[in-house]
């Protein structure tokens, strides 16, 4: 039986979550060190080269590749694409669009495979009335956003392939339509600064949770009515995962896995054509959702 070692990040960021639970649950399959593996999997792509290039030749590797920007897929980026494809034995994807666009660039085999919904980590807690009154959050239209959307470098251009201004223009229109009702916005993450500057030069309120615990977020998302997704290139993203564990209804660019969890009434490229809907994630919890994985890293 092979053993796999699954390498991570060590970012605090989603990555690391996914490898912490796979080991956990797959202990029978996984290994501590790269040395004791069979199978190395490269699930923190980005990190590859954290490990020895005399290893991974000798050892079978999935390189998962969660999405890719093509604007930012430039010379150095296929440079180091095509570094890593030869000590690559197969590639993994979460999405079409990603597994399209790896496909043109490598004659490994491609696997594409769905993400896994953890339901034991996001969770129901208490009803919704009750955690808005714990958060301080108004008896409002809450639209919620809990990503990071700022480019780093200046802390103020929006990072455009998470669509931020895509995001605070559906707002403005959300708010034009909702004439009973106010809305409020619910932002969590870091690097939130071009969406603050615009809600507030908008007028529109908003309450911010900066970097808050995983505990706080599903909390958060339980004191949402809508949770929409205004990327122009995503792996996933998680939140569609998170909203469809816990009832949060969501609206989505046609990007990362939309297609799988949603309705075409809940996705459009206009948001403003779109019809909210909960993401049906139910094929994926666990443990039913590291089937895939494990027949892959055992065929190899």
């Amino acid at each position: 039986m092979n053993k796999v070692f699954v390498l991570q990040p060590g970012e605090d960021w989603i990555v690391d979550r996914f490898v912490e639970e796979w080991n956990e649950d797959n202990k029978d399959i996984s290994v501590k060190s790269p040395h004791d593996a069979d199978v190395i999997w490269l699930l923190a792509d980005w990190c590859w080269d954290k490990l020895p290039y005399e290893l991974l030749q000798t050892k079978k590797v999935i390189t998962t590749v969660h999405h890719i920007t093509p604007e930012k897929f430039d010379q150095n980026a296929k440079y180091l694409f095509f570094l890593r494809d030869k000590i690559t034995d197969v590639y993994h994807t979460y999405n079409e669009i990603t597994y399209n666009f790896v496909k043109q660039l490598t004659d490994k085999p491609v696997q594409l495979i769905y993400y896994w919904a953890n339901q034991k980590i996001w969770k129901k807690t208490e009803d919704k009335a009750s955690l808005r009154k714990r958060y301080n959050l108004p008896d409002q239209f809450l639209i919620g956003s809990f990503q990071r959307d700022t480019e780093g470098f200046d802390l103020k251009s929006p990072k455009l392939e998470k669509g931020p201004d895509l995001l605070v223009d559906y707002i403005e229109y959300k708010k034009s339509l909702l004439t009973c009702k106010e809305v409020h916005v619910v932002l969590a993450g870091w690097r939130r600064q071009y969406v603050i500057k615009r809600l507030t030069d908008a007028n529109i309120e908003f309450s911010y949770f900066e970097r808050p615990s995983h505990a706080v977020i599903n909390d958060l998302y339980q004191c949402l009515d809508l949770y929409p997704i205004a990327s122009r290139c995503e792996g996933g993203p998680q939140s569609l995962i998170e909203c469809g564990l816990l009832d949060v209804p969501v609206v989505s660019r046609d990007v990362g896995i939309s297609r799988q969890v949603l309705p075409m009434s809940s996705i459009n490229n206009d948001l403003r054509c779109t019809s909210p809907s909960i993401p049906d994630v139910s094929g994926w919890k666990l443990p039913m959702g590291y089937a895939k994985y494990r027949e892959l890293i055992l065929s190899l």
